[in-house]
This record gives structure tokens, sequence and C-alpha cells, in this order.
């Protein structure tokens, strides 16, 4: 019968440490010491020092594993999805805890620590499946301690053997027992009560026999403890002592004793013979050497003791001895197996009376069984074991990395793809290794390279080691020739390199060290637990069994012979020569067939020189062999079933058992196990269909005559093997994020974590892991590696030529889970058939390579013509299996599917031309307006303006020209493309244009780019709308107006007010002037509205009327001028005062504004605001006035002040004379300017009362005075009656001179303000100190006017 095998998995990325769940216990001992580090330092933390398989009908299989040196104990459930549990003790816990189902409710965890604590640990059982996860109840105590008071110290040495719930046994140093017995059960606010025993295992005769014959010092110490399994009310503990003496004890201490040899031979001797020579003791540390069972059949209590060996011819035997009546009987003798020689036992169970036993084998484990009684009687005669091994795996040696070195690649990517291969080290190997190789680093005197910096983060374990190993190596130069030194260079870095694989390979064997075995009822079978392993006994297929028997130099059945002559022939060749041709296949079964595969293997081998390698005799050997095989090809036929076969799979499990039994299907180790089963599956049909191909080359000359078929089908399934192999290698993260997530750094600080500064990486896994997900698990591993071998298709092919559907779909399958690579180099072994070239297209999509993606759908969309495509009924189903909507029966909507394809990745500029594409082949009457939109916004999304204008014309449907006109305006708006906006002429559609620009006008921020009002006013003016175009403008004047809300802002705002009012102003002065008016809605008023316009009437019937429609009001260019003014005045003040706006400037009115400006010596700029506002400017001119006063008299206090504006411009700096006379200048020119007849001269009357109100006595210049009334009336308001005399006389004289010159012509000739005069003879009559020049001026004045009478008496006559 074949033996079995075993496949393993690592734990560490099923279930990482950051995501257990924890629970701390607490200790009542105050004066307990802290926990000491572990005994071995090198062990890592996370390797288990103990574990334990337990399995009931409440909980399913649980696996119990000591971690951290013996302060963490771990429970994972290996049937229930549920997170593991880490139980937190504050001492080490000693081998062995146990796990107890207490009534169905509770689970209960015993253990016993080193310093007397004895800790019971209750979790609640909720139907099973729930097991530990209500832990998290806060307030509720979960554990009850019990110390122990007969014994003290540090009982490190001790062992401890759970009996039940109620009965504790731990063992002592000198051989006795500490047996605890429970009274009833704590609960959560009380702790358990223990009565404490100690007994002896002699008497006290026995006791003084053994002092006066003192034995060898320690013989009578326990080494092993066994108990029955659970449930059990038989509560005997059995006990093997140093010199192989097994006791049994129960409640009143030992009551039987018996001394096994040291040796059996055959089942002869079966007592201790007597001898004097001193029998060699057992070693003292603590072993499994005990098992007890019930017998199914008598229920009599048995006990197995298993008694090491001093020979090398096995490794001992197993005693299994009947305790019915507290006697011991040797039952059976077991003698181990040849091939248990220099193997150590580790563990082994009887389960159904039969007996598992596990060994460690240079640090590999190996499983045996047997049936035990099956035939008491027999005592002699050889055992029939079965047994379990792991298959052949590859070990990186040195010289096996020297054989990577064969294969193309550098160096460092032949190293790190070999230690990154799933199943070769675990995560906590890989760092463990890396933690001490950078150990190493640091301690290296020098300058450390920055890959070195603890500060530096990666965002995987895989880049930490790449960039951390070999960074020390630097490439030197000769000192003498400078020439760089590439050979000292590489060998330093082979040396990094294998140093640190070195460093794994021995951490490693600590992971594969096995710990104990366990039978899971529920559909398990067979458990082996390692350090940081758990594996589980399987049947082999076919070419598992083949590869472990050609390894082994096992012979084989006669239907393999040619296989076993191809193997001797593959290990007689060198291995540079397997590795050329193994490159060489590689080529041949990627490349398109073009050829002939009896050529192409001619060819190769000529190439090779295959056969020129080989000696004389081994050829002569091996042709002989093949001879002896009698039809070579029928045999290749069956080595290629076997190789590329899903048959020989043995089910032992019962697959129909019920699902109550049965394991969840998404258990993430089951899955493990089945991928690493199937890798090894993989691995061997490799390296067998290798040694098939190596007979095609060496009977190259003979191949021509093979059948042309089965050439194709060996390459075919080496294609698919090479495939299945290549994915196996392949490591992937468990998760997209490559450090802990911040629940993680918490749960890490729980499981005290805490002193580890590595950064946390998501786990790796196989690639095979991640595929396996959806094969069901219920069934036995091999079956579902099998099926899921069988679900990739890649066996099952026939030609090279075509790709199945089930291949591609393999292929697409990878590049959904995100494995581009992977995908990329599975794609690269079929031809580019349509599916393939599809699923390329999707790969190169999702990498970025939008191009090729694009040639490739552009070229397929060809097979979807119909009828006339020529499309294979194969390549319909492939393509079938991989379009998400299955096969197109149109090139229409393959294009509309390939759009929204490079829609979804974003890639806007194939969108537009498969959208376009689709738009040329679209069938008669169909509605394409989506198809349109896609068309018209992607090519305005890529700036193809042209284009998109060109398209938008062309569009059939009116409404959507309406929507995407605004789009295509407002983004060529944005990208600063107006040039081009203003060379479109956009026929039918400009009042849609205006609309969306206007739009933009009333309701974007005119301070932010870009500037809609420019924009539509660039647009009117481009079309000889000047009135629009300034409407525009006005309107931005308008809103930026209302933006004064930070006083800081003002300045920036009134110039790009400014700006628009001037520009508004230009392009209404275009205009005809009796027309230079648009209309705007009218708005409502505010405290700066400076002038009422009028209102435009609008008659609206009521019926018609809508709500909140507005009046319109009238603009003209002076109302434009006007707010122009008043801004310009507004900020001229806002910049000589920085509290203007603050202090509430922007309210004054005109008038005010142009006072302040004559206040602060803008007198240029208060005349021309007050032109330009039509404001009064006597407050200017009398303030202008005082100015030239205080010229005359205090020169130096006005020059002090700012005259920039009036008295410092250059051309009043160019004026003769001091500064007084220019600014008596500058006052005349400015009254010539604004003051005149049309003003009734009343400025140059201003200033003419301010001298007045200055100097009485002076003389007014004679440019001043305009109006003689004018000036009697301010002699007369100020009493200067001798000048207000004078200046009558004057004027009297003045019109008589007119009289005698002029001829008359009507009554208006002769007119005087006869009033004014009679005014001012009253006055001067009305004062009596007169001077005698008025009284002169008086009576010179009455005969003045007497003769006046008379000449206009005459002067009436004569015009009758």
């Amino acid at each position: 019968m074949a033996d079995n095998v075993l496949v393993a998995t690592h734990l560490s990325p099923l279930y990482p440490p950051t995501q257990a769940s924890s629970l701390v216990v607490l200790t009542k001992q105050s004066n307990a010491p802290l926990p000491l580090p572990a005994a071995d330092a090198d062990l890592p933390s996370e390797h288990a020092t103990y574990s334990q398989i337990f399995d009931s009908p409440e909980t399913g299989t649980i696996l119990m594993r000591l971690l951290h040196g013996g302060l963490i104990l771990e429970l994972i459930a290996l049937t229930h999805e549920v997170t593991p549990l880490r139980i937190v003790f504050p001492f080490i816990v000693l081998p062995c805890p146990s796990l107890l189902v207490w009534e169905s409710r509770e689970l209960h965890v015993i253990a016993f620590t080193n310093f007397g604590s004895l800790f019971r640990v209750v979790l609640p059982l909720q139907g099973g499946a729930i097991l530990w996860h209500n832990t998290s109840i806060p307030g509720r105590k979960w554990w009850r301690e019990y110390v122990v008071t007969k014994v003290h110290g540090n009982l490190s040495r001790s062992l401890v053997q759970v009996q039940g719930s109620y009965c504790v046994a731990v063992s002592l140093p000198d051989g006795s027992l500490l047996r605890l017995e429970a009274r009833p059960l704590g609960n959560d606010s009380e702790d358990d009560q223990w009565d404490e025993n100690i007994f002896h295992h002699t008497s006290l005769f026995n006791s003084l026999a053994s002092f006066l014959h003192a034995g060898i010092p320690g013989a009578s110490d326990i080494i092993s403890l066994a108990t029955l399994p659970q449930p059990t009310d038989i509560a005997y503990v059995w006990s093997l002592s140093r010199d192989r003496t097994l006791r049994l004890w129960t409640g009143i201490g030992c009551v039987a004793a018996k001394t096994l040899p040291s040796t059996s031979s055959g089942g002869q001797a079966l007592t201790s013979p007597t001898s004097s020579k001193v029998p060699t003791l057992l070693q003292a540390d603590p072993q499994r050497l005990l098992r007890a069972f019930v017998s199914q059949d008598s229920e009599v209590p048995y006990v197995i003791v298993f008694i090491p060996s001093e020979s090398a011819l096995n490794a001992g035997a197993f005693y299994v001895i009947s305790t019915a009546h507290d006697y011991f009987q040797i039952a059976e003798v077991i003698d181990c197996s040849a091939n248990s020689a220099h193997c150590h036992l580790q563990d082994f169970i009887v389960k159904d009376e039969v007996l598992y036993t596990l060994w460690d084998r240079q640090g590999q484990s190996v499983v045996q069984w047997v049936n035990v009684l099956a035939n008491p009687a027999k005592t002699d005669g050889e055992t029939e074991w079965r047994t379990a091994t792991y298959p052949p795996e590859v070990e990186l040696t040195p010289a096996y990395l020297d054989e990577l070195l064969l294969s193309p690649g550098s160096l460092t990517d032949r190293y790190f793809e070999a230690i990154m291969r799933p199943g070769m080290f675990s995560d906590l190997t890989l760092k463990r290794a890396l933690s001490q190789y950078t150990d190493a680093c640091l301690s290296l005197h020098g300058e450390q390279p920055p890959q070195l910096n603890p500060l530096r983060t990666y965002t995987s374990l895989g880049e930490n080691i790449a960039a951390v190993v070999g960074c020390t190596v630097q490439l030197t130069k000769d000192p003498r020739s400078g020439a760089p030194q590439y050979d000292q260079y590489w060998s330093a870095l082979k040396r990094d390199w294998e140093g640190f694989i070195a460093r794994c390979r021995e951490i490693e064997r600590s992971v594969r060290w096995p710990l104990s075995i366990g039978v899971a009822e529920s559909h398990s079978g067979v458990l082996i637990v390692e350090r940081e392993r758990l594996a589980s006994v399987v049947d082999p297929d076919t070419p598992l069994q083949l590869h472990r028997n050609f390894s082994l130099s096992v012979p084989v059945d006669p239907q393999y012979a040619l296989l076993e002559i191809l193997w001797m022939l593959r290990t007689k060749v060198g291995r540079r020569t397997m590795a050329n041709l193994e490159s060489k296949l590689v080529g041949i079964s990627q490349q398109e067939v073009a050829f002939v595969y009896a050529d192409i293997i001619q060819d190769t081998a000529s190439s090779l020189s295959f056969k020129n390698d080989l000696d004389e005799g081994l050829d002569s050997w091996i042709t002989g062999r093949l001879a002896s095989v009698g039809n070579i090809q029928a045999a290749t036929r069956e080595v290629l079933d076997v190789i590329g076969g899903l048959i020989g799979v043995v089910k032992t499990e019962d697959e129909d058992a019920p699902d109550a039994l049965l394991p969840s299907p998404n258990l993430e180790w089951r899955r493990a196990l089945a991928a690493s089963y199937a890798t090894s599956s993989i691995h061997a049909r490799y390296d067998l269909c290798i040694t098939l191909v190596t007979l095609l080359f060496f009977l190259s000359e003979e191949v021509d005559q093979w059948d042309a078929s089965l050439l194709e089908e060996i390459f075919v399934v080496f294609r698919g093997v090479a495939i299945l192999r290549y994915a196996s290698r392949q490591p992937v993260s468990t998760n997209s994020q490559g450090t802990g997530t911040e629940e993680e750094v918490i749960a890490g600080l729980r499981n005290m974590n805490v002193s580890s500064a590595s950064p946390q990486y998501a786990p790796t896994i196989s690639l095979i892991h991640r595929l396996i997900d959806q094969v069901d698990l219920r069934s036995s591993i091999p079956t579902a590696a099998h099926h899921f071998l069988d679900t990739t298709g890649v066996l099952s092919s026939l030609s090279a030529t075509t790709a199945t559907k089930d291949e591609v779909a393999f292929c697409e399958r990878l590049r959904l889970l995100g494995y581009h690579e992977a995908t990329r180099d599975s794609l690269a072994w079929f031809p580019r058939t349509p599916a393939v070239c599809y699923v390329s297209a999707r790969l190169w999509i999702d990498e970025g390579r939008y191009d090729d993606a694009a040639s490739f759908m552009e070229t397929l969309a060809g097979v979807f013509a119909g009828l006339n495509s020529g499309l294979s009924r194969d390549d319909r189903e492939a393509l079938e299996a991989v379009l998400p909507g299955g096969f197109y029966d149109s090139a229409f909507h393959f294009y509309l599917h390939a759009a929204s394809l490079f829609k979804a990745a974003g890639v806007t500029s194939y969108e537009v031309t498969f959208s376009q594409l689709a738009l040329s082949v679209a069938p008669s009457g169909l509605n394409t307006s989506s198809l349109w939109y896609n068309v018209i916004r992607g090519l305005i999304d890529l700036g193809l303006y042209q284009d998109s204008y060109a398209t938008l014309l062309a569009c059939p449907y009116d409404k959507l020209k309406r929507e995407c006109i605004s789009q295509l305006v407002y983004r060529m708006c944005e990208e600063n493309a107006v040039d081009r906006l203003m060379s479109f002429n956009f026929a039918g559609l400009t009042t849609e244009v205006e609309e969306a620009l206007s739009f933009k006008v009333r309701n974007a921020d005119p301070r932010i780019r870009p500037f809609y009002s420019r924009i539509l006013y660039t647009w009117h003016v481009s079309r000889g709308d000047f009135r629009n175009a300034a409407a525009v403008m006005y309107q931005r004047a308008r809103k930026l107006g209302t933006l004064y809300d930070n006083p800081a802002d003002f300045d920036a705002l009134a110039e790009l007010q400014l700006e628009a009012y001037v520009v508004s102003i230009n392009a209404l002065s275009l205009i005809d002037p009796a027309s230079a008016w648009f209309v705007m809605p009218l708005t409502n008023g505010h405290d700066r509205e400076p002038r009422k316009r009028k209102k435009l009437s609008v008659h609206v019937p009521e019926s018609k009327y809508a709500f909140g429609k507005k009046d319109a009001e009238i603009v003209q260019l002076a109302d434009i001028q006007y707010e122009h003014a008043l801004l310009d005045a507004q900020m001229e003040l806002n910049g000589r005062d920085p509290h203007f706006i603050s202090a509430g400037g922007l309210s004054l009115s005109p008038s005010a504004l142009v006072l302040k400006l004559a206040q602060l010596n803008r007198f240029n700029t208060a005349m021309a605001t007050a032109r330009n506002l039509d404001v009064d400017m006597s407050d200017v001119f009398a303030h202008l006035t005082n100015q030239c006063i205080r010229l005359e008299r205090y020169l130096d206090d006005v020059m002090s002040e700012d005259t920039s504006d009036w008295l410092l411009t250059d051309k009043a700096s160019s004026w003769p004379g001091t500064y007084a006379d220019r600014g008596w200048r500058y006052l005349r020119n400015s009254l010539e300017k604004h003051d005149g007849p049309h003003t009734d001269f009343s400025y140059s009357k201003v200033v003419f009362e301010t001298l007045l109100a200055f100097d009485r006595s002076s003389t007014p210049p004679p440019w001043l005075v305009q109006s003689l009334e004018f000036l009697i009336r301010a002699f007369l308001r100020y009493d200067l009656l001798e000048f207000a005399l004078e200046q009558v006389l004057s004027l009297m004289h003045k019109s008589d001179a007119r009289l005698a010159t002029e001829q008359p012509r009507g009554n208006f000739v002769t007119w005087l303000p006869y009033t004014l005069i009679d005014q001012v003879l009253l006055a001067a009559d009305s004062q009596d100190d007169l001077s005698s020049r008025a009284r002169s001026f008086v009576q010179e004045l009455r005969a003045e006017i007497a003769s006046r009478l008379k000449r206009v008496q005459k002067f009436g006559q004569a015009t009758q």
C-alpha cells in the first residue's frame, strides 16, 4: 500500500498575532517575581513550545499553543470562523495545560504555572460556534486562581496532567506526586478551592533500603504523566520515571509499579532480568512517553509506554499494558519500524485502537501509525507500520543556490525569488532573519547605509529584504589601476545573500519542529502541530507518489518504467544542460507555432548538443532500456495521462457525512492545506514533465517519425504545468496595506508585542491559496486540490494553437484579483486568440498601457461581424467566458463596451474614439444621443475645441446642442482659449452662447478667473454690439461695487471697478450720442446710490406677470461717467486717508467728497470731480483763496503741506515769480476754466468775498472783478462806502460812455441799477463820519444822477 504524505501550512499568515483578541489574567500573589526570559533565547517568541489538539462535539476542533516561552496560551478554532484568543498569564505555564468542556456550557482552560498558581479560565459556550466571542464583556472575571501551599519555590521542572475538571496531578522533583482535587467549583466572585495531597512512590521500608543502598541520583524523577481522555470517571494517573518505572496513582497514592526493560527483541524480554549492569536512565527533560486509553471491547484501561532503544536498529518499542484491577500486565509489544532509527518520538496518541506516532527526523515531521490490540497474542515478528512524510522539497543549499544562477536573471532576483516562494520560509522566519542581519550590519564600523535607518519605512517585508540585504557591499576599485573590481563585488554580494539565507534556514528548522499530533472527528483527520505550522496526513496522487519514489530510488510499477528510465537520464545530465534545456523549452512553448514540433526539437537539440554531453556508456544503457519499453509513443501517452490527469486520489474520508459534522468551507487553514497539496502536486508534475521532455531531445533524430499530435500534446501539457508552477511560486499579500492599521497596533499592544519595534507588514500567502477560495472544502484536501486544478483548465487543453475558455477564464480571474504580473506572465504562454487579446487589453487598461489596449480592442471588433467573422466555436466560447455581457452580436455593442471600459479607467481620448466608432456603425433609427453627448463632452475635456465645435454643429439633436454649448463655452473660458472661442461662428447658436456667458456674468465672482464679463464684452464687441458690451462691463462694475466688505480690499476692487466703468464708457461712446443708453434691471436702492435714473415703464398684463419680476432702468453715458467720477474721488480720498472707508466715507455725498478733496489740497482733483458730478465749487475756490493768502504770509507752513496737486505740478512750476504769484495765477486760471457767465461768475464772487473777509482794505485784482454791480453790493455788505461810491461813479461813467458811443436801440441801453444806487446814497446819508473823499463822491454822484436823468429824457424823446 502506498504511503501517505504530509501537507503543511504556516500559521502566522492565517492567524496574525495582530488580529487575535486577548484576555489578561491577573494574579493575587503580591510578591510574585516578574516572568523570566525564555531559556532558549534563539527561539522566536511566536514559536510554540507546547501544543495540543482538542476536539469535542460542543466546540469542534481547537488548537491550543503556548507562546512567548509559556506566558501566552493561544486558542485557535479549526472548525469555526472565530478570532483566535490569546490568554496572557502572569507566570510561565507548565506543560501540559488542558481544555475541558464543563456541562456543555463552558470551556475550561486549566493551567498550572511555575510559581504554584493553578488557573481555571472559564469561557462561555453559546451554541458551540460562538466560543469565546463574549470575553469582551466588561466587569466579568473570567479566571479563578488557586495558589498551592504544600509546595514552594520554582516548579519549572514539574509536569502537569489534568485528569478532569476536579483533579490535577503535578510531578515533584523527588518522584512524588502532588494531587489536587477540587471542592465545588467557584464562580465569578469566588475562586476555586482545592485539596492538596502529596504522595510518594515508596514506603518507609523501601525508603530505608534506598538510604542504605543508594541508587542513581534522579532515577525516580517523573518525566511523563498520562490520564484517560475525557470524559471518564476513572481518576487514574500514570507516571513514568527516568529508570523506566511505570506507576499507577489513585486517590490513595501509588498502587502499582513496574519497571520496563531498556530493550525489546521480539518481545522475549518482557521483564527486567537480573543483571549487575546499571541501566541507562532516560533523558531528564519532560517527554511524551505515556498515553492511556480504554479498549473498545472490554472497556479495560490500557496504558501505552514508549521505551527508547539503545541500539541503532530502530527507535524503540511501545508497550501496551493492561491496568485492570490496578495490576500491570503487558498485553502487546510493538517494535518501531526500521525507518524510525535516528528519529526522536515527539508525541503519540491512540484513537479507535490505532496508535499514531509523531517523529522528529532531522528536523522534519514523520507520522507513523499501526493498529494496537489487533493480535494480542502476537509478541514477535515485524509490525506493519504505515508512514506519512513530506513530499520532496527544495532546500536552499549552497549547491542549489549555484544552480539558480544558471537561469536568466540577476543574482539578487534569483535569490530573492527563492526565499519569497510560498511555503519556503514563514513571515516570522524572514522577519527574525532580517532583524539578525540588520543587527550584524549595524555592528560594523563606518558609515551606515541609509537602508538601515530605523526611521525608514517599507511597504512590505519583501521590499525591506530586497533593500537591506547586500546594502553594505560596495563596489571598490583597484588601488593601482582604478578599474572597478566587479568580481569581488559579486562574490561579496553572493556571500551576503547566502549568509542571510543560512539564517533563514536555521530559524525555519525551529518553525518545523514537531510538537504534537491529534485526530479530529470533524472531517479533519490526523493533524500535526509544529512550532509554527499545521500539517495534515493525506493520500498522495499518482504524480506525488511517483515523484517521491523516484527521489528515494524506490521501485515503481512496470507501467511507469519509461519514467524511471528518463529520471535516471535526467539525474545523469549536467545541471547546466538541464537549465539550458528548460530555458529553451519555455521559449518554444511561449512562441507562436510556425514550424512543426519535430523540426523545432531537432534544431534545439542541435543547438544544445544534448547528446554530446552524455557518456557513451550512459547513451548505450539508456538506448537499451528504451528498447525494452516497446511502444515508446504509447508509454509516452500514459505518462502524459499521469502528468495531466486528475485521477488516482483515494478518498478515505466519508464525504457523505452530515453537514453538521463538517467544518466550514471557508476555513483558511483548510484552504491553505489544499493550496499546499496542489503546490506539491504541481511541482511533482513539472519535474515529471521535464523528465519526459528529455526523451524528445534524447531521441531528437527520431521524433520526425512520431505522431505530430503527440508532440503537440507534450508541449501543451508542459505549458499548463508551467503556468501552474509559476502561480504556485507567487507570494501575495493578504491585504493591500503595507503597514498595520490602528486596530492592529492596539491589538499588538494587548498581545505583549510592545517590545518588538519591527513594522507590522501584511502577511503573505500563496497565489494558489487565493485562487482556491471558490473550491468546496467540505471534501478531502486532495479532492479539493484536484478540483481546483481541474477548474483552471490548463491541464485539459489539447492544442497549442488555441486557448480554451477555462484557460482564458483563469487568466481573467488573475486580472480581476489584481495580480497583473501573474496575469501577464500567464497570457504569454497562450497564442493570441481573440479571448487572449481581450484579456490582454483589459490587463493593459489596468496597467495604464492604453495605446496597446486600444489597438487590441479596435482589432477585436472584427470578430463581432456576425456570420462573416470567421470565428471558431472554441474562440467564441472563450470570448463568452470573459466578456461581461456575453458574446456581442455586432461591432456596435462591442464598441460601446470598449468605450465604457476606457471611461471607467478615466481615459477620455479612447472613450471618445470608441464612441465615434460606435456612431459610425450604429443601426439606423437608434437613439444615439448619449453617444453624441459622450463624444462632445470627451472632446471638450481633451481640449480639442475645434473638433468638439464641429461635432456639436454636426449633432442631429437640437436639445443636446443647447445642453452642450454651455460646457464648451465654459471649458474654453477656463482654459484661456477665448481667442479661439471668438473665432467660432456658432451659426444658429449665438443666443445660447450669450445666455451661457450672461449666466456666468450674473453669478460668478468677478474677481476670479476666468472673467466672464470681459469675455462676453469681447463677444459683443467682435460682433459690433457696443450697447450690450457697455451694459456687460457696467454690470461688472456694479457687481464689484457690492463686494466692499473688507476695507483692505477696497483699492483692488475699486481699480477693477474703475476699469469696468472706463471700458463701458468707451463702448457706449461708439454709439450715436442720441441713443447712447442701455436698459438694466432695476435693483434695490442702497446708501451708495448717487443718482436717480429714469425708470422704464414695463407694461406686462396681470395674467402674465411673473412673481419677482423687476422693472428696468435706463442707463445713459452721463450716468456711467458720473459713477466713475464718484468712485475715482472715493479712491483718491481712501489713498490719502487710511480710515476713510472704516469711517463711513463711502456714504458721503458728492459735495462732501469734493469739499474733503479741497481740504486735502487736491484742488485739481476736486474741481474735476465737482465738474463731473455737477457739484458747486464755491467751497473749493474759497479754500483755494485762503491757501493763496497764506502763501503770501505763511509760505513755510503752506509748503510743508501736500501741494503736489496744484502748486507743484509741472505747469505751475514753470510759471515765473514766487510761490504766491504762482498760487494767484493758479487761482485765476481755475476761475477762467470753471467760472463764467454760465455760473454768473459765482466762483469769482466767492473769491472776492473771501478776500474782503480776510482784508477789507485790500483792492481786488482787476481780473477778479467781472461785475461792478456785484462789487458795489460787496462793498456795501462790508461797510466800505467810499469804495462803493467810487464804483457807482465808475458804473455811471461807463454807462454814459456807452450812451455816447452806441446808437440807441432800446430802453435797456439806459438801464442802471438805480435801486442799488439809491441804497448807496441812503447808506451814505445815514453815516455822519464820512470822509471828505466820500462826501465829494456823494456830491459828484448826485450831480451825475441829475445829469443822467436829463440825458435819459432826451433819449426817450428821441426814440419816440
